[in-house]
C-alpha cells in the first residue's frame, strides 16, 4: 500500500517537472500531474528499461522522459482535435 502511494506521489512530482520542462500546464492540476507522471513512469520504463536512481520502485530518468513523452503526445492529440 505504501509503495502505491509513493508511486502516486513520485508520479505527481514527475508530471509537474515534465510540465515545467515543456512550459505547458498539465491539465487537471494535481490529478493530471499524477496521471501523466504515472503513465510516463510506466511508458519510460517500458521503452527505455530500468536505469538511473530509484525512488519507491520508480526509475527516475526513464520515468521523467516518459512523462515528457506522454505530455507531448497529449498536446499533439489535443492540437489535432481542436485545430480545425
Amino acid at each position: 500500500m505504501l509503495s502505491f502511494l509513493g508511486v502516486l506521489i513520485i508520479g505527481g512530482i514527475l508530471g509537474m517537472i515534465a510540465g515545467a520542462i515543456l512550459g505547458k500546464d498539465v491539465p487537471g492540476g494535481c490529478t493530471g500531474n499524477i496521471v501523466i507522471g504515472a503513465l510516463g513512469s510506466w511508458l519510460g520504463e517500458w521503452i527505455l528499461g530500468e536505469f538511473g536512481p530509484v525512488v519507491v520502485d520508480v526509475y527516475l530518468i526513464p520515468a521523467l522522459l516518459g512523462a515528457i513523452l506522454c505530455l507531448i503526445i497529449y498536446y499533439f492529440i489535443i492540437e489535432r482535435l481542436f485545430r480545425s
